[in-house]
């Protein structure tokens, strides 16, 4: 464990030694900025404020505890990532999360690289490192992606060159921000999939928005479902007449509670065939030799 700590705390010989010039960078021009810029350094963490341009509003508790606990046992094996302020302070642009934890247990210091950017430079740098993250939801990539075209003043060509993705991804995502703040918010908790956003995107009135977004969390509908009952509520129905809602309200409570905890066991949506009230058959898909084993070796 001792070794895991010293291997990571690259930064402390040179941090040492540059103690009084890094006080004094706060340009490139400066005495020293290139033997401190890019180097990992390892700086006072009460010197080092949060970043006010960071996309990401939610931080999961347990998950901060988890990555604090592996960080007393091995230490910050990734450092974060700091723009240097006047008087001394940094500020964060990447790595929040490993800064959370490392005050929450305590820490006095904590390895970093350091950068040298106006707030400009830094909205860009934290937007963009963030909008790589897996576990940011839709909307918090659609308002990083709003915000990197409205203060950077870049066009949807040139964000989707910035980001790595297609033009049409980031146009899809921007969409997202046309939904009903009420809808926007179920995505951001989790109870609506970008497809079950897609396909709302394409109605016009916030009223008939929210009345198929209540009956996708009431029913669990899939995004197939979400999507025909988009096409009837287009081609004049009843919603209340659409197969995706009868299919879905055929199941007792029980069925449609469990069907999605079945799918996700297996890695694939299966189908309930009811044979009463409270007897059916669940039929499990597979696709190749390969899938079929895998199945075989979950219900082992």
């Amino acid at each position: 464990m001792a070794k895991a700590v010293k291997k990571q705390a690259l930064g402390r010989g040179l941090s040492a030694l540059l103690k009084d010039s890094v006080d004094d960078i706060n340009s490139i021009q400066d005495k020293n900025a290139d033997k401190v810029v890019g180097s990992i350094v390892e700086i006072a963490i009460n010197k080092v404020e949060v970043n006010p341009f960071q996309p990401r509003t939610y931080f999961n508790e347990e998950a901060l505890r988890e990555l604090a606990s592996s960080i007393k046992e091995l230490g910050v094996i990734q450092p974060i990532t700091v723009r240097k302020l006047n008087n001394n302070k940094f500020q964060l642009v990447s790595g929040e999360r490993r800064f959370r934890a490392s005050k929450l247990i305590g820490l006095d210091t904590i390895p970093a690289y350091i950068r040298l950017a106006n707030d400009q430079e830094m909205l860009e740098m934290a937007l963009v490192e963030n909008i790589q993250r897996q576990d940011l939801d839709p909307i918090e990539v659609a308002l990083s992606y709003q915000r990197l075209i409205e203060e950077i003043q870049l066009t949807q060509e040139q964000l989707s060159t910035r980001v790595g993705k297609n033009r049409s991804t980031v146009t899809n995502y921007l969409r997202l921000l046309k939904l009903d703040p009420i809808v926007q918010t179920g995505m951001r908790d989790g109870f609506l999939s970008m497809g079950h956003g897609r396909a709302l995107i394409t109605i016009d009135s916030q009223d008939s928005q929210l009345d198929i977004y209540e009956k996708i969390i009431r029913n669990k509908l899939s995004v197939r479902q979400t999507e025909e009952l988009v096409k009837s509520l287009k081609e004049g129905k009843p919603l209340n007449s659409t197969e995706a809602v009868k299919k879905s309200e055929e199941f007792p409570s029980f069925v449609r509670n469990g069907m999605q905890d079945i799918s996700d066991f297996f890695g694939h949506k299966v189908a309930v065939k009811l044979a009463g009230k409270d007897k059916g058959k669940i039929t499990i898909p597979f696709h190749s030799e390969e899938d079929f084993n895998r199945i075989i070796k979950l219900l082992q």
